[in-house]
């Protein structure tokens, strides 16, 4: 997985995701960019990451910054997107639309608005983030099973059927 633009934005939903592994502080050091979340996600979608203190550690480490809007242009956007995703997906594209930064997330609905919306932004998901940091960091099988499964017990989350990395994600759990 290559990164091909100097930050990578991160989602409520991939965050929740990443967090639930256990490892979420290894998948930041893993990442080949500057690996950010808005200021309306951590304060107002991430509430339930209270029970996750690799969350606030990242912060506290400077893995993950958080961004909030820098100008009007950013923050019409914002309210022109919250009419088609949720405020949170809405600040992050906003964000990354202006900055042109990388995007994170799971969310179909989401997915199908930014690649419409713009179309140059590199879209990455739970699951290739997940690819990358086992990769890179030559995990072994046993603790991406336990990582893998603990996304999907405490993330409550799969790659969909159509999601190209569904196939390597199961091969690994079962």
């Amino acid at each position: 997985m290559e990164i091909i633009y100097s930050h990578l934005i991160l989602d409520a939903c991939c965050i929740l995701n990443l967090c639930a592994s256990g490892e979420f502080l290894g998948i930041l050091k893993s990442l080949p960019a500057e690996i950010v979340v808005t200021t309306i996600v951590q304060e107002k979608e991430l509430i339930t990451l209270q029970n996750f203190p690799d969350f606030a550690a990242a912060i506290q480490q400077g893995l993950l910054k958080v961004v909030d809007f820098e100008s009007e242009d950013e923050e019409e956007s914002f309210v022109n997107y919250t009419d088609i995703v949720d405020d949170g997906e809405a600040a992050t594209f906003a964000i990354a639309v202006h900055r042109n930064w990388a995007i994170a997330t799971d969310d179909k609905k989401a997915i199908a608005f930014i690649k419409k919306e713009a179309p140059n932004i590199q879209i990455l998901s739970t699951a290739e983030i997940i690819k990358h940091w086992s990769e890179s960091e030559s995990i072994d099988n046993s603790i991406l099973f336990n990582v893998l499964n603990a996304i999907r017990i405490k993330g409550h989350f799969v790659p969909s059927k159509n999601d190209p990395l569904r196939n390597w994600w199961q091969g690994i759990i079962t």
